[in-house]
């Protein structure tokens, strides 16, 4: 048979996309003149087989009534006048569009989401820059903190190589980057555009990226105080820059106030014993060197997220997200957001929000966040429990596959189309569109393909691009951000990228930001991109659509028609066309 279904299209399925809960879904296959009959095999928590009615010669219909937030996957199963099954479903790769007759196909995907759900207007119409705060700018030199720290005293050296094995979690090697030095410069970040401010870790640690969290409710020294950090956020708050803050919230550091592995603090920690008010937070296989810890890094161990204990510490009304929200922070990015249960996320969602009607509760997630598989289960944060949204790692991995040749300006579109359909519109137009981040080489190293993972790991400092490669690399980092600046979400600058800085890997991807040593000409065209996106509501918040004209060309097509954008916020009518050319 000739059946065909696009997911795509309001002639099989109306309305498009993610849908509140309560609306109802048509869905029509068409090119059914041979079938005898035709069932929609849906499932929503139990498998249905519905009679669809034929309306036309070649057209079988049915709706779908959708009544609360979750998934409703779905697939055709035909009988043509022989008798013969044929099955019908999403094409073969899963991401929507044109579907396929084949075995065992997989299911298209509704996504139903919560109708009151709303995101933060500030994330649909901002520009986010991250800032790894060791290495951004510092108001001073520190002192030796005589405690086997290392301080540089040239704010342009390399960062120091961990020993290979040690990974970066014994990383103790500080430039001294702090609160105070971000203030300093924000009427610059002001100038690029920048209005939603995302800081790496800055709570009390033993490391320099502060993923080994000693003190949830202490400012690290290094950064500063208390005080910096309130004033930080009043003087961004003036400039119209909202501060965010990563949350660390699957494991602490073995350093820590609650596991106190070499007894730096006065209280006793997990590692004194069962007398401690954390013991509970962590599990031991052998007390006390042997728990579970983050991906068998011992410095990292692993707090029990179902702990009440814990969850009240961090969820309360007195806990830590309350806290840095009251403090002045506009909300959360919450570091691998995936291995914390949705029941913790449903716990910490309430709270934030009833500390503060916009705060922020962003995810690092690396997969399609409508149906990421954890834990030997489907998780759905699109339908208004959990997060707001996440950072789009598939967005920029596609973009990094089109300008390096190993994908076409049709699998880019593809992507952007998969998750414009899968993403209900509170989530898609909140998503952190990212290409550099200090996990992953510098973003114009990658796309020259240049990650100097081909160095001896001992002899890494030594990797540098040639002039060319470097022109090349700026050049694509500019079409890139072209591209993220004109799709839903907001666009996010990693420290230094606008500036030229490139690195390979960990710890050269977080090397210092080039005070007095800055490519003018780059950071020049990045204020432009970002100016373009401020000055139009179509790029912002305007209808989507692509269209692709050859391997090599992807036409990025935003449009606010009949004066609303499609929140129905009142704009002006207009269509902006982004062509970008690898």
């Amino acid at each position: 048979m000739n059946l065909y279904h696009n997911s795509r299209s309001e002639a099989c399925r109306n309305p498009q996309g993610a849908v509140k809960a309560g609306e109802k879904v048509t869905l029509r296959i068409l090119g059914a003149k041979d079938a005898a009959s035709i069932h929609l095999r849906l499932w929503d928590g139990a498998v249905r087989y519905i009679p669809m009615e034929r309306v036309d010669e070649n057209i079988f219909e049915t709706v779908v009534e959708t009544e609360k937030p979750g998934l409703i996957w779905y697939d055709f199963r035909a009988s043509d006048k022989d008798g013969r099954e044929h099955a019908y479903g999403n094409a073969p790769d899963s991401m929507g569009g044109e579907g396929k007759e084949q075995d065992c196909p997989p299911a298209f995907q509704i996504t139903v989401y919560d109708p009151l759900w709303r995101t933060p207007r500030y994330m649909h119409h901002g520009v986010m820059y991250q800032i790894f705060p060791d290495r951004y700018h510092r108001s001073h030199i520190p002192e030796d903190p005589k405690d086997g720290k290392f301080i540089h005293q040239d704010w342009n050296e390399r960062p120091i190589l961990m020993p290979e094995g040690k990974y970066d979690n014994t990383a103790r090697d500080f430039f001294g980057g702090d609160l105070r030095g971000i203030e300093e410069k924000l009427d610059e970040l002001m100038e690029l555009g920048v209005t939603v401010l995302y800081l790496n870790p800055i709570f009390q640690c033993r490391s320099n990226h502060r993923y080994d969290t000693g003190d949830y409710r202490k400012v690290d020294p290094m950064l500063g105080t208390q005080e910096d950090f309130d004033r930080l956020c009043e003087v961004a708050r003036q400039k119209g820059i909202r501060v965010v803050l990563d949350g660390v919230f699957s494991h602490t550091g073995d350093d820590s106030i609650y596991f106190n592995k070499f007894g730096t603090y006065d209280t006793k920690g997990a590692y004194q014993g069962k007398e401690s008010p954390y013991y509970n937070w962590f599990t031991f296989h052998e007390f006390p060197d042997k728990y579970n810890c983050w991906w068998g890094i011992d410095t990292l161990p692993t707090v029990i997220k179902g702990n009440p204990d814990y969850t009240k510490f961090i969820c309360g009304e007195e806990g830590v997200a309350r806290k840095w929200l009251k403090d002045g922070a506009a909300g959360w990015r919450l570091d691998v957001a995936d291995e914390l249960p949705m029941s913790f996320l449903r716990t910490l969602k309430k709270a934030v929000r009833d500390e503060k009607h916009d705060a922020l509760l962003l995810g690092e997630v690396w997969e399609d966040a409508s149906h990421k598989e954890a834990y030997n289960e489907v998780r759905c944060y699109c339908t208004g429990d959990t997060l707001d949204s996440v950072m789009n790692y598939p967005l920029r991995e596609a973009i990094i596959r089109f300008f390096t040749g190993k994908g076409t300006a049709h699998d880019l579109a593809r992507l952007i189309l998969s998750q414009q359909e899968n993403y209900p519109a509170p989530f898609h137009y909140a998503l952190m569109n990212l290409l550099g981040s200090h996990d992953r080489p510098r973003i114009i190293n990658v796309l020259v393909g240049k990650d100097f993972e081909d160095i001896p790991y001992k002899e890494r400092h030594t990797g540098k691009l040639s002039p060319g490669e470097y022109v090349l690399g700026k050049e694509r980092f500019i079409k890139a951000l072209q591209i993220i600046c004109a799709l839903p979400g907001t666009p996010c600058i990693y420290y230094g990228d606008e500036a030229g800085l490139y690195g390979g890997s960990d710890p050269y991807c977080r090397g210092t930001y080039p005070w007095d040593h800055e490519d003018k000409e780059l950071k020049e065209s990045v204020k432009k991109i970002i100016a373009e996106r401020h000055a139009s509501p179509a790029l912002r918040t305007g209808k989507l659509s692509v269209m692709v004209s050859d391997n090599d060309t992807i036409h990025i097509i935003r449009t606010i028609e009949g004066g609303k954008d499609v929140f129905g916020q009142s704009f002006p009518n207009e269509t902006k066309v982004i062509k970008v050319t690898r």
